[in-house]
């Protein structure tokens, strides 16, 4: 089963998305953007630069958790991992984006 992301509207209007596994566990998170539109230009952007090795900012909490940032050509973060337990348990978070976002399809979930 292939991953895939899910576009949500939060309770405050905002909108975010979820990158989900083939066996629907959350691997990545997106920020939080003002439209539906910017955040599924975040979708396209994390499809693009999920793929790229330099883009992952691979890190440790101040509670000494391995977390992980997507980050776009800018700089930006695009989304952040889940805090795990060990580093390679977050590598294997990386190496789960790389190969379910290029081609991950989008579930938008904002319409009922």
């Amino acid at each position: 089963m292939a991953g895939k992301f899910e576009l949500s509207q939060s309770k405050n209007g905002k909108f975010m998305f979820n990158l989900k596994a083939g066996n629907g566990q959350v691997i990545l998170t997106s920020q939080m953007y003002e439209t539906k539109a910017s955040a599924s230009a975040g979708v396209e952007s994390c499809k693009k630069n999920g793929a790229v090795d330099e883009r992952f900012e691979r890190a440790v909490s101040s509670a000494g958790q391995p977390y992980f940032n997507l980050k776009a050509t800018n700089g930006q973060v695009i989304g952040r991992s889940e805090m795990y337990s060990s580093k390679a348990s977050r590598d294997n978070g990386i190496a789960s984006v790389k190969t379910n976002a290029p081609d991950a399809d989008i579930k938008d979930l904002t319409v009922a």
